[in-house]
């Protein structure tokens, strides 16, 4: 039986793309003849009656800004029996027959536990970091390196001037992809991830003074958040080589700006296919990227899936960063 009536939200921390999903969840929900209800401020929102009725016109314009329309927010509440039960009597008490949460791993939890208690939800994975194990790409991830990498080609003039070395933080807790990716696209000498443990001598300081002999006379070294401690590494560097050296840290400036045309269109595929799901009344699903395709999975199978690193590619990093 098709469902009369859905409602969309995003959670946890916000991601440029978002807003294409939003847009394609609830253009698809209406043409299919369902009422679209935004959920502002997450599941929070579900709690607290944080809701607007969507149409045709509340999304227009909004696919190339950053953020979330619908705001995000985390919910301690929520994530206890007693919380996931009110959501669900709130849902029907809004005749709400379905949800899309568009987030990373909590957010799907969260589907998981409402649909638990009878309200059929789909997962939409949106991170900047790139680190849902069931899906090899997230709404955010190609916005956030791109950001990265102007920021790091701008730092470059500074350092080219100057001769300096400049270590920079980029995002990514758990997960070095963002660091990976950046670390390559700028030709960094050194990227260090939470993933591969890393000698200071052998991975940094040898790797200088190998590039130094070749006629090389600035640096990038680009850390993942996980690692951390940029400032005391710059100081080691410095120390170590005689070679002025500078932390920055890029911070959240990587989770705003317009999304690029990937993320607004891997956005909208994930929207449109999540809206469809909850259409034809499945849910407990996750919408992913499997083999560069769009599929939809079982919400515990993929939260139960193990994150592989690209050990290959940070590979390639080590022979051609030099």
């Amino acid at each position: 039986m098709a469902t009369k009536a859905i409602a969309v939200l995003t959670s946890g921390g916000d991601a440029p793309g978002m807003n294409a999903a939003v847009r394609a969840v609830t253009r698809a929900g209406l043409s299919y003849g369902m009422r679209v209800i935004g959920v502002q401020r997450g599941f929070n929102g579900l709690l607290n009656g944080e809701i607007v009725e969507m149409n045709l016109r509340t999304v227009s314009d909004i696919i190339h800004h950053g953020g979330t329309i619908l705001y995000t927010a985390r919910s301690p509440e929520f994530n206890t029996p007693a919380g996931v039960q009110q959501a669900a009597a709130n849902c029907r008490r809004l005749g709400i027959g379905g949800v899309v949460a568009i987030g990373g791993d909590g957010s799907f939890r969260g589907a998981r536990d409402l649909t638990d208690k009878g309200i059929p939800c789909v997962g939409i994975p949106g991170t900047i970091d790139n680190d849902i194990a069931s899906s090899e790409y997230t709404i955010g991830f190609d916005t956030a390196v791109n950001t990265a990498v102007e920021m790091i080609d701008r730092l470059r003039d500074t350092m080219e001037s100057h001769d300096r070395c400049s270590v920079v933080q980029v995002m990514g807790r758990r997960c070095g992809d963002i660091a990976l990716q950046t670390g390559i696209a700028v030709g960094a000498t050194s990227i260090l991830v939470p993933e591969v443990p890393y000698d200071f001598q052998k991975d940094i300081v040898d790797r200088m003074r190998f590039t130094q002999k070749t006629g090389k006379k600035h640096f990038i070294i680009v850390v993942a958040e996980g690692v951390g401690g940029v400032d005391k590494l710059a100081k080691d560097i410095e120390e170590a080589t005689g070679i002025e050296t500078r932390a920055t840290v890029l911070g959240h400036v990587q989770r705003g700006g317009s999304p690029t045309q990937r993320d607004r269109v891997v956005g909208s595929e994930m929207g449109c296919t999540a809206a469809t799901l909850l259409y034809h009344g499945k849910g407990n699903r996750v919408v992913v990227m499997r083999g560069g395709k769009i599929v939809d999975l079982d919400i515990t199978e993929a939260l139960n899936m193990k994150r592989t690193f690209n050990k290959p590619l940070y590979d390639i990093a080590l022979r051609i960063s030099i």
